[in-house]
């Protein structure tokens, strides 16, 4: 394992592929802030794409080197779109909404209709955070890592 840091998954744009979700809490707020946060979601996912394929091309054994590029492009874009944009999105998506449906019919105030589900999103930000990425680490490793590794065994046995 490489001992450089890796800026786009160790450092602070790490956080730039949960822009959707501060998205989504405030959409009862702001709701033209939504679509933008995606794009700021799906941008990074993106550079980490590019950035995790530029690596493995680099890497490479010759004689694999596509198959080791388009391995690491699909690992990357399918874990981060999974574990950074879908399930947390929908996550917080229902959260802000399920919160929105109770205080509406419950407490007749427009502003607490406003920011208690935009506050209750954002609090649950960093309690899905670890879970979803376990779980989509899980979901892979038993399914597309079991895949890949049987395509780059067999394509390093290839003449």
């Amino acid at each position: 394992m490489s001992s450089e840091k890796d800026i786009l998954r160790d450092g602070p744009l790490r956080y730039l592929g949960y822009a959707n979700e501060l998205g989504e809490s405030f959409r009862p707020i702001f709701p033209a802030f939504v679509a933008p946060s995606y794009a700021v979601a799906f941008a990074y996912v993106a550079a980490d794409t590019y950035d995790k394929a530029t690596k493995a091309s680099a890497t490479a054994p010759p004689a694999a080197k596509s198959a080791h590029v388009a391995a690491a492009a699909v690992d990357t874009l399918l874990w981060q779109t999974m574990a950074s944009v879908v399930i947390p999105g929908f996550t917080i998506n229902r959260v802000v909404a399920a919160s929105k449906a109770v205080v509406t019919s419950s407490v007749k105030n427009p502003a607490l209709e406003r920011w208690l589900p935009t506050c209750l999103g954002l609090g649950a930000i960093p309690l899905i955070i670890h879970p979803i990425d376990s779980l989509v680490d899980f979901g892979m490793d038993n399914t597309t890592r079991v895949w890949t590794r049987k395509v780059l065994s067999s394509e390093s046995d290839a003449p």
